[in-house]
């Protein structure tokens, strides 16, 4: 640290406020209490069975991606809203074409009018930092992308964090170490653009050379073979619900839904707001919501603040320049063009 932090008294203007950055990241850092469950009592495999790996202590697993398959998990069941969480650690060396998703979803089960919400790692080149999206879609409406693409404050592939995401019939938070880095609140313009229906948790490992890393100039190198992702500690907090059953009466998920709405991470407090600020500020370089060559009229859930406004002009990116054609993890799936360049500092 640097020792001019040593002693308040002495700590030049630049200094304090560097160390109540640290401080206001430091007290929305506290971690949350939760409830973690074994591996094999809330999930099965996906695909790549022989590359999902269990740890001895049946807390954890680890997922592989080799010139054969990639592989994945899923919930044992469908969530009517949630908290999914998880500490994971990313692969090292070079990762270029490599994407590490853990995101809810119902696709399996309405395939035209699915719900998703997703945090997306995108690989790198050797020495360069990962970089990662957050996306949601409500009722099939993949045309609509929300992508939010970020850079992260720490290196994923040294230790653990915790990827975190938050959602009830209010308001959407993912979290990463327990800091917000985005919301989005439920509003009537939003209709059925809101996930609503029950979701299952998934987590894959997967080539996706054609777009992941610098719009696909970078595939996967299989001389790295295996990529091996991480995931320990895992949270699943919820309803589990029928995405199909019509049910009629008293709403049988209220009581689960009302303690999940008064959990201390259901609500951004004050200083949460101040932490998320400051990520978004200094690691976001991309938003729908500022693109409006994407949407001239920005869609309803986004909250417009000045700063970021004037920061990423017309096209909702730090820097203009190409462009990649994302492809889903379920076939035929695509999004719009999304720059992947940015301009900003660490």
């Amino acid at each position: 640290m640097d020792h001019r932090l040593r002693c308040l008294g002495t700590i030049p203007k630049i200094s304090f406020l560097l160390l109540l950055s640290l401080l206001l990241f430091s007290f929305a850092n506290a971690a949350f209490d939760l409830a973690t469950i074994p591996f094999n009592d809330g999930y099965s495999p996906l695909f790549g069975d022989s590359n999902v790996v269990r740890s001895a202590d049946g807390n954890g697993v680890k997922l592989l991606l080799d010139r054969f398959t990639g592989s994945g998990f899923i919930s044992s069941n469908m969530y009517q809203y949630g908290f999914f969480s998880a500490k994971i650690k990313l692969p090292s060396n070079y990762t270029a074409g490599i994407c590490v998703a853990f995101y809810t979803s119902n696709g399996d089960v309405f395939e035209k009018a699915h719900d998703e919400l997703d945090f997306e790692f995108l690989g790198n080149i050797a020495g360069k930092p990962w970089r990662f999206q957050t996306n949601l879609y409500g009722n099939g409406s993949t045309h609509r992308g929300r992508e939010e693409r970020y850079r992260l404050w720490f290196d994923p592939t040294k230790e653990y964090h915790r990827y975190s995401i938050l959602w009830t019939a209010k308001n959407i938070i993912f979290y990463i170490d327990e800091v917000p880095i985005r919301e989005v609140l439920q509003n009537e313009e939003m209709g059925a653009d809101y996930p609503s229906k029950p979701m299952s948790l998934y987590a894959t490992i997967w080539d996706a050379s054609n777009w992941a890393t610098s719009g696909g100039k970078y595939k996967v190198n299989y001389k790295y073979a295996p990529f091996v992702t991480e995931f320990k500690d895992l949270v699943l907090k919820g309803c589990s619900a029928d995405p199909i059953q019509e049910v009629s009466g008293v709403e049988p998920c209220s009581g689960q839904h009302a303690d999940l709405e008064a959990q201390n991470y259901a609500a951004v407090t004050h200083l949460r707001r101040l932490s998320m600020r400051r990520f978004r500020e200094r690691y976001m370089y991309y938003s729908y919501c500022y693109d409006t060559l994407r949407y001239p009229v920005p869609p309803p859930e986004c909250v417009i603040v000045p700063s970021e406004k004037q920061r990423f002009k017309e096209t909702g990116r730090l820097k203009f320049g190409g462009s990649h054609r994302r492809q889903s993890r379920r076939k035929g799936r695509t999004t719009t063009p999304v720059e992947d360049t940015d301009q900003g500092a660490m």
